[in-house]
């Protein structure tokens, strides 16, 4: 369980939040309840063209409730805390039950709960004004008008909040946590570069806004003028952000359901499933564990499962799939939290040291839009984005126009050369806490050149 923090009035305490589903729990007629409640505050800043455009800070509280009347169920929310409005929304969830057809999955309440101790509440998130989110943009900003040629764009966004669950089967969960997120965009005014670098972590003090800043800047710079070069296969070095890009969907596939319906790239032939397989390179271990202190992720889910520490893929082999509590019944396994925060194993050397063992290839700062191709396979597409490279004789010489690939993070990690340090990435587009190294794969495929910078 999250250690308690000191009593900020923008987050409910334990104490308040075991109240607020207390008071719930009381009106219900149902045969079962469960009662969420969440909500903090949240503050950002964004600027563009070298300037702060808006800043804000957002409060929210609200109460998700779902009553059950045998394989019937149905949730209403409310940001209504009053006695009447938490009474109008009880009523309405079990109005709502009543009409709803039997599920013909649905699963009791979960009973109490034994939960790791993590602390995810950090006082420098916490404590931190709009002061000190004004000077982290400035770190970015200020470098970007002297240089005259360069234009910053960002988004930092921090925040403080409580989640809690409970129901009417005794279970009760608590967690404070904070977060900080920073995304920045550089581009070159002559249109050409454009570089990106981030930063996240539930601690503002292990955030390192000048560096952020630095990487973004120096990408800007090395990408103007890009070239092209052929399409085909290239041994490719990822950044840690494109690596989580990739491998976070490959952690979103390791659903135990669709891999013994027959519908996954774990499923085996004639039935079955590849645990105990290997899957991947020796080198690849994935695991999720909230204790862990990079990941500092979530205690439970939104039923209140516990989240203790699952590997996942251990020294390439598949250990485990996730099971919904539905599909782990009917299988006789143990049910488990998911793979929201995964974090994949690294080594020792940077970056720079797996671009100096490259006699040739790219090297690539991050992938967006990417879409699935062939689920039995993981086999997305996407594209290259704000920074890519050709690497010759172990130093970065040119910038080269993005491309396109067609890639399965399944097959990459199967070629794998390199494994760098692990970071925590800011943010994927999936969400969640990912940390990941990076990586120098053989034979990435590229398929086509992009025009856009």
């Amino acid at each position: 369980m999250s250690h308690t923090h000191r009593a900020d009035p923008r987050v409910l305490t334990r104490e308040q939040a075991q109240a607020l589903v207390e008071r719930v729990l009381k009106m219900s007629k149902a045969d079962a309840i469960q009662v969420n409640v969440g909500g903090g505050y949240a503050a950002n800043i964004r600027f563009a063209d070298n300037r702060i455009s808006t800043a804000g800070g957002v409060s929210s509280a609200n109460v998700s409730i779902q009553s059950a009347f045998g394989p019937k169920h149905a949730v209403t929310q409310t940001n209504d805390l009053s006695d009447d409005g938490l009474e109008r929304a009880v009523r309405q969830s079990e109005s709502l039950a009543h009409l709803a057809p039997d599920d013909p999955e649905a699963m009791p309440p979960l009973g109490p709960q034994q939960y790791d101790t993590v602390n995810t509440y950090f006082e420098s998130t916490a404590k931190l004004g709009p002061e000190g989110r004004a000077e982290a943009a400035q770190m970015a900003i200020v470098p970007c008008k002297t240089a005259g040629d360069l234009k910053a764009a960002g988004f930092l966004q921090t925040g403080i909040g409580a989640g809690a669950v409970g129901n009417n089967k005794g279970l009760f969960g608590y967690q404070a946590s904070t977060s900080t997120n920073y995304t920045l965009t550089v581009r070159t005014t002559d249109g050409t570069g454009s570089g990106w670098a981030g930063a996240d972590h539930p601690d503002w003090s292990q955030l390192d806004v000048r560096d952020v800043a630095q990487r973004a800047i120096q990408k800007a710079r090395l990408s103007r003028n890009p070239v092209a070069i052929e399409p085909g296969r290239y041994t490719v070095i990822l950044e840690p952000q494109a690596v989580g890009d990739l491998v976070q969907l490959l952690a979103f596939a390791l659903d135990a359901r669709s891999a013994d319906e027959g519908r996954s790239a774990f499923s085996k032939q004639g039935g079955g499933t590849k645990i105990g397989e290997k899957v991947v390179d020796e080198r690849v271990t994935i695991f999720s564990d909230p204790t862990d202190p990079q990941l500092l992720s979530n205690v439970f889910d939104g039923q209140g499962m516990a989240a203790h520490r699952q590997v996942w893929i251990d020294k390439g082999v598949l250990k485990k799939l996730t099971y919904s509590r539905f599909w782990a019944q009917k299988q006789n396994k143990e049910p488990d939290a998911g793979t929201n925060a995964v974090k994949f194993q690294g080594s020792t050397p940077t970056t720079e040291d797996l671009i100096r063992s490259t006699p040739r290839g790219v090297l690539v700062t991050r992938l967006w839009y990417l879409r699935q191709v062939d689920p039995r396979t993981v086999l997305y597409t996407g594209l290259t984005r704000d920074g890519t490279f050709l690497v010759e004789d172990g130093k970065i010489t040119k910038a080269v126009k993005n491309m396109r690939f067609n890639e399965s993070p399944l097959f990459m990690l199967n070629n794998l050369e390199g494994l760098g340090r692990a970071v925590r990435v800011a943010g994927t587009e999936a969400g969640g806490d990912v940390v990941m190294p990076a990586i120098k794969v053989r034979d990435f495929n590229f398929t086509s050149l992009s025009d856009a910078v």
